[in-house]
């Protein structure tokens, strides 16, 4: 109860009603990666109330870049409405589904056939979930990593970074979340029934299930959830991720997705 959603919004025009106070950076921000993945922590308006906000005085709000999340959004605010709050379509520090059929696998038995829906927006284009950044102080200060980089952000704003800690609550925070039933290990080789994901596999027996085999960081950070859930499918006890032969500034943010992923499992 006390954990923020994020409010998603059809377009920049609404983010005055949900936020007050924005510095001019942060309108730079949204003009520049909006829609897209980005989300921006700004202090809250009078409509941003305590069970979307998690009790804190800020909002996290971004605009998706998906064509069915915009078109529901759309027919929302035609509706006066002003953004949907929501989370990732996964049970709490568990694994976020990327595709239709990992949102059924999921939370499937826990929705009603009569009432509930999946929206099928098709398959997740970036796979992690959004940067999230401070704007509520003088300069931004990035408090989860994901697509859009440090190096971007600081291009776009032309100010130096914050690198101060901060008590903001925001999504993905905990210590232990994204994460399978199955224990993960980094760079060992694969015992027989361990899941596998990476790029090499010269090493690896035919008894061991490759869950995937990505040829860059992208394709890494695309289907990183879906090897996760194809693994808790299989019910799978051990995955062995290979980090060997990816780089780039993306690979930070699927670190930390991995690193909390494997808090203490």
């Amino acid at each position: 109860s006390d954990h923020p959603l994020i409010v998603h919004i059809g377009s920049i025009e609404y983010l005055e009603k949900w936020a007050r106070d924005i510095p001019e950076y942060a309108w730079t921000l949204a003009k520049t990666f909006w829609p897209g993945p980005m989300t921006l922590i700004l202090k809250r308006s009078q409509i941003a109330k305590d069970f979307v906000t998690g009790k804190q005085k800020t909002i996290g709000l971004r605009v998706p870049n998906n064509k069915v999340a915009l078109s529901l959004l759309d027919s929302f605010h035609e509706m006066k409405g002003n953004g949907l709050a929501a989370p990732s379509a996964n049970l709490f520090s568990r694994v976020s589904p990327t595709s239709p059929l990992d949102v059924e696998f999921s939370i499937g038995n826990r929705l009603s056939n009569t009432r509930d829906f999946i929206l099928d927006g098709g398959n997740s284009a970036i796979g992690i979930e959004s940067t999230i950044i401070n704007c509520t102080n003088i300069v931004p200060k990035i408090l989860r990593t994901g697509k859009i980089t440090y190096s971007e952000i600081q291009k776009i704003c032309k100010v130096e970074m914050d690198v101060n800690e901060t008590n903001i609550r925001f999504s993905g925070s905990f210590k232990k979340h994204y994460s399978p039933k199955a224990k993960i290990l980094l760079d060992v080789l694969p015992l027989e029934g361990d899941g596998y994901i990476g790029k090499y596999t010269k090493q690896i027996g035919v008894k061991t299930p490759i869950l995937l085999q990505p040829i860059n960081t992208e394709e890494l950070a695309r289907g990183l959830y879906h090897a996760f859930i194809t693994a808790d499918k299989l019910e799978l006890k051990r995955i062995v991720i290979s980090t060997q032969g990816f780089k780039g500034p993306l690979m930070e943010a699927i670190l930390d997705r991995i690193s909390k992923a494997k808090y203490d499992n």
